[in-house]
């Protein structure tokens, strides 16, 4: 603990609170809870976990008369500190009311001399240390002998009153600080998929189309993409589905006149069409050919550590899904719609029968077609594709009908310009935010610890010492009859 405060006094809390265990009934005997309202109020740590209010009133369950008088629990007296002491050690709220909690608390019953809500803020300021007293293998947990010698400041009365208040406003504006903070990554994911609308609809360069010297025409791009497929002998249908018509529905009103709209397939480079891949990788080994899973890029995002490897054998029997640097890869099962770009050290990898391998044409850009893949509308129309029941998927027939809203090469570079300018952008104000959220994370242990040292409100020569306050409250406590600290409901 810091330097003491003048007129305060250093203890452990059992000195001067009573600590008091809960219980738990048979977990398999339904008869023994009842619902929130129903029963006894019951609290686990779990009720707490996330919970952001001061005071609590009742858990997820209560406890029926019959589960309470089977198990240890007691009713804890409205405005105890219930103080959770496993898994995890140091959740803390004010008893709103009579309440009973589980195997997992060892709560606080103060004497009327401390302010509840003072020793609510001092608990909370020692909770890494409780923590850090927590023993067991399975699941860290304090004892009731540890518990007792938990720290705790005692201050006078009166000044005990002044800092509950100051601090209740000073964490409320916290609070309020931090809800302000947590709108904000919700805020740039919109924006983001703003850009995006506004980039494949063509009003994100609508003024740049209206000042370009000299505009080329997507229509000659798309038939160039078509000739060079035809000139490598056309589209081989293979077993591949029919597309879901209802599902690609975008219109040409939807976009400017000198853009068109062409198909995924025609996209793609001449000889590597869109294909899935390994059916079965085989068991995992330690070398061989890296293989990718829709697992290895959550969120967009891929995460290399997670690779597995499969046979060259294996590898050999779907070399048509091998990668190359650049080429796209797509979700197709479970969760549809995730994107990634390879990067070069997966060069020759594979893929598995969960994703869609997208090479994309020299003619075209494939970071616009990466950007127009994560669009929130060509995200919809594969999700209005998407089929089956224990294992939702797109067939590969819809893979290769997405409707690509195609802009000239010039564009299509404009384009990518102006969403990554944007986008870097939203990644500075998202770093920005994290960094105050670690802030602001940091603000309420600073502010408890400047409280409890005597730092925070003035001190008045005038009030009581918290000695004089102590010897009171341990006379008082040797002559109350221990019965009436946390008892049995009333039958």
């Amino acid at each position: 603990m810091s330097e003491l405060p003048n007129g305060w006094v250093d203890i452990a809390i059992g000195e001067i609170s009573d600590v008091i265990a809960g219980g738990t009934p048979k977990a398999n005997d339904a008869s023994n809870f009842a619902l929130p309202g129903k029963g006894i109020a019951w609290l686990t740590p779990a009720d707490l976990s996330g919970y952001k209010q001061k005071e609590i009133s009742k858990g997820s369950r209560d406890l029926s008369q019959k589960g309470y008088d089977s198990c240890s629990a007691k009713l804890m007296p409205k405005g105890s500190l219930l103080f959770s002491s496993r898994a995890p050690i140091g959740y803390v709220a004010l008893a709103a009311n009579e309440i009973s909690t589980n195997q997992g608390f060892k709560s606080f019953v103060f004497p009327a001399e401390v302010d509840p809500t003072y020793a609510f803020f001092f608990l909370k300021s020692i909770r890494e240390l409780a923590d850090s007293l927590g023993t067991g293998t399975t699941f860290k947990e304090l004892s009731g002998t540890t518990t007792k010698t938990l720290p705790f400041r005692l201050a006078p009365t009166n000044e005990q009153i002044r800092i509950a208040q100051k601090l209740d406003e000073l964490l409320a504006q916290v609070d309020t600080l931090k809800a302000r903070i947590d709108t904000i990554p919700a805020l740039l994911k919109r924006f983001r998929q703003s850009v995006l609308a506004a980039a494949v609809s063509g009003q994100l360069t609508e003024e740049w189309r209206a000042s370009a010297i000299t505009l080329g025409s997507a229509h000659q791009l798309h038939q160039q993409l078509k000739e060079s497929h035809e000139a490598e002998g056309g589209h081989a249908r293979g077993n591949a589905s029919n597309p879901t018509e209802e599902a690609h529905d975008l219109s040409p009103s939807d976009l400017p006149e000198c853009w068109d709209i062409a198909e995924m397939r025609d996209i793609c480079a001449p000889g590597r069409p869109i294909t899935y891949g390994i059916l079965k990788p085989g068991p995992e080994l330690e070398e061989g050919v890296p293989y990718i899973r829709v697992a290895d890029f959550p969120g967009n995002k891929l995460n290399p550590a997670n690779i597995k490897k499969t046979s060259p054998e294996i590898d050999l029997q779907f070399k048509r899904a091998r990668l190359i640097t650049g080429d796209l890869l797509l979700s197709i099962r479970g969760s549809v719609g995730r994107l990634i770009k390879i990067p070069e050290a997966l060069e020759g990898a594979n893929i598995t029968q969960d994703t869609a391998r997208l090479s994309i044409s020299p003619l075209v850009s494939t970071t616009f077609i990466y950007w127009v893949l994560l669009a929130d509308s060509t995200q919809r129309r594969m999700k209005n594709a998407t089929r089956g029941v224990a294992v939702r998927g797109i067939n590969i027939g819809d893979v290769r009908a997405i409707q690509i809203p195609l802009p000239t090469l010039e564009e299509q570079t404009e384009v990518v310009r102006r969403v990554e300018q944007l986008f870097a952008f939203a990644d500075q104000v998202e770093a920005k935010v994290a960094s105050a959220k670690t802030r602001i994370d940091h603000l309420t242990q600073s502010i408890l610890a400047k409280a409890f040292r005597g730092e925070l409100v003035p001190q008045d020569p005038n009030d009581e010492p918290a000695s004089v306050l102590l010897e009171r409250i341990k006379a008082e406590r040797a002559a109350a009859p221990k019965a009436n600290r946390g008892r049995k409901a009333s039958a």
